[in-house]
């Protein structure tokens, strides 16, 4: 049967759930990036929370919520690098096994990540399909929980405890930009901000390629009918139903990113913010600066989501 969706309650028990463990990350701000943008930018810096991305929020949530017996038989997922990193180390934190199914070709760095806090690796193809099906049997094979990277209820409470932080912290905003690939962290920011700031408007960023999120939204139904096309590697997977459904309850925007506008925001937050952030997180950025009519004079809240990135290639050498 399907989940309960998370409310506004589950997203404050998840943030006293996770007190103990994540960081209460700090609200950057740029004078050179106010002037580019036209508004007032208040970047939350989930690069700097554990594991390097805001996923350790819901990944903690979810690991935390379970019963005892539950999580002595561990928890598994499948993931492209940074829900895989979190929930490894929210594994440990409580004392568990966790597996994580990757897809080949994922992000080197992310994956060393994930190998890093203890996680049992298991490669498949770089399908949605193949992942789920790993997964499942991975899960049939050990008796652990299933942690989906966004679906989950538990999942999208926690990633609204970032932008409950920004609110709480820099509120009020008028407006308040999130990435959005599977539909987690933008599903719970607007869970959040619908209770603590009824009057802001919820902005998702997405790829031109990967832009199903946005199509869904317009057609009213969800399509995921797609192969992904973007230096976002994060922002890869398909809308989740539940996610789908929290979009079109709070009435959240999307716009989507061509990839050149991502990789110019990015350098421009490695070079006003001296923050490492990764192209799927700079697209927030860059959804601002693509129509800054949409924000002038406004209050803009802008969601970091991470900064997990290969050194060894970086984007914008590959694209040269």
């Amino acid at each position: 049967m399907p989940m309960p969706l998370p409310t506004f309650d589950d997203v404050l028990a998840a943030a006293a759930r996770i007190a103990p463990h994540a960081h209460a990350t700090p609200v950057l701000r740029s004078r050179a990036l106010d002037a580019m943008a036209g508004c007032q930018l208040h970047f939350k810096a989930e690069p700097l929370q554990r594991t390097g991305a805001f996923k350790f929020r819901g990944a903690c949530n979810a690991v935390w919520a379970l019963d005892d017996a539950s999580a002595a038989r561990g928890v598994v997922t499948h993931s492209s690098g940074n829900h895989g990193a979190a929930l490894a180390l929210a594994a440990r934190t409580r004392g568990i096994a966790c597996h994580v199914v990757v897809p080949a070709g994922a992000n080197a760095a992310k994956l060393a990540n994930i190998a890093r806090y203890g996680a049992h690796l298991h490669t498949c193809a770089a399908t949605i399909d193949a992942r789920e099906a790993t997964a499942a049997r991975v899960q049939a094979d050990t008796g652990a929980t299933l942690i989906h990277p966004y679906t989950h209820p538990h999942v999208i409470a926690g990633q609204g405890t970032a932008a409950l932080e920004l609110i709480n912290a820099h509120g009020p905003l008028e407006a308040l930009v999130a990435p959005v690939g599977g539909g987690g962290l933008l599903s719970g920011t607007a869970i959040a901000a619908a209770a603590t700031a009824p009057g802001c408007r919820i902005v998702g960023a997405e790829p031109e390629g990967a832009a199903d999120t946005a199509t869904s939204l317009a057609a009213g139904v969800r399509r995921v009918e797609f192969v992904p096309d973007t230096v976002c590697d994060g922002l890869r997977g398909t809308l989740g139903e539940p996610n789908f459904d929290l979009l079109q309850t709070h009435r959240v925007d999307v716009v989507t990113v061509p990839d050149h506008d991502t990789l110019v925001a990015m350098r421009l937050l490695w070079q006003c913010l001296k923050l490492l952030v990764e192209p799927s997180s700079a697209i927030a950025l860059a959804a601002v600066l693509q129509a800054p009519e949409r924000f002038a004079g406004q209050r803009v809240g802008v969601l970091l989501s991470g900064g997990n990135v290969d050194l060894d290639a970086l984007p914008w050498e590959r694209a040269a």
